[in-house]
């Protein structure tokens, strides 16, 4: 199988994306039967929940409890926390079946690429999950996430969800999918739970901290048994820092007065180093 080779399609994404810049438009994903949920959101809740287009970067910390119990007031005073205090996020990693996506992500290429199936909160057959295209190209993080049905996404990447997708009006998401499940023969390979409590700020900034991260590789659907393998010590705390553009100069300073530093973690990627890669080589 040839990986990551199809660099015309990759232009093809970044010409998507000067696009949606230049009109400075956001896409969003609105289930009809699910609009009745979304009164009383502010506009900015609402947007960040079914915006289907990111781009941005992202620097992830490992941290402390200690550390993150003294980050939190500061943050209250500059950013706003999320309507809820913190939630569930459950997500289904796609692979081919000998981990060739996630093995090559580990070399750090120039482009990487994976795609999973999200939710937020549990899951329910009238659940509105995100199935996600997530690039990395050098630095810069591109997503693009498409909402359906649940009960539509158990099978994925079986047919029947292409035309939900369609009629979401996502066309452009649901043709980057389909070309990346031409590319490779993926099937679902990781489940991976944990719980997030989040700070959005001006200019796009959001600053968020996962704990309890856990994984499994069997009964990998989003309503199932929530237990797991941990992937972190109780004591350690996950925060990722997203910005369209530089760090603001006030959070530099801060987190260097914290003695708090980037540190290269991925979620999948420790999962399959840590727990899988023995049991497959």
């Amino acid at each position: 199988m040839r990986l990551f080779q199809n660099f015309s399609f990759w232009n093809s994404y970044l010409d998507f994306d000067n696009q949606i810049l230049a009109n400075r438009g956001v896409c969003r994903v609105i289930p009809n039967q699910h609009a009745s949920r979304l009164q009383g959101f502010t506009l900015r809740e609402f947007s960040i929940m079914f915006q289907s287009i990111f781009e941005r970067y992202e620097n992830k910390y490992l941290i402390s409890r200690d550390q993150a119990d003294t980050l939190v007031p500061i943050l209250s005073a500059r950013m706003t926390p999320d309507r809820y205090a913190s939630y569930s996020i459950a997500s289904i990693y796609y692979d081919t079946p000998d981990y060739g996506l996630i093995r090559r992500s580990l070399e750090k290429p120039v482009y990487r690429e994976k795609l999973r199936l999200r939710c937020y909160g549990s899951a329910g057959t009238d659940t509105t999950v995100f199935l996600e295209l997530k690039k990395k190209y050098k630095k810069r993080v591109y997503k693009r996430r498409i909402g359906l049905p649940y009960a539509l996404a158990q099978d994925f990447p079986k047919s029947g969800w292409e035309s939900a997708a369609g009629n979401l009006g996502a066309a452009q998401i649901r043709g980057e999918i389909l070309q990346f499940l031409r590319l490779y023969q993926v099937r679902a390979a990781v489940l991976i739970r944990y719980d997030r409590s989040a700070f959005t700020g001006d200019g796009g900034l959001r600053l968020t901290f996962d704990t309890g991260i856990r994984f499994r590789t069997g009964g990998l659907v989003l309503d199932g048994d929530p237990a797991g393998v941990s992937l972190l010590p109780p004591e350690k705390v996950l925060m990722e820092i997203k910005t369209p553009d530089t760090m603001p100069l006030w959070l530099c300073r801060l987190l260097s007065e914290q003695n708090i530093f980037p540190a290269s973690f991925s979620k999948y990627g420790t999962c399959y180093a840590g727990f899988i890669k023995e049991r497959v080589t």
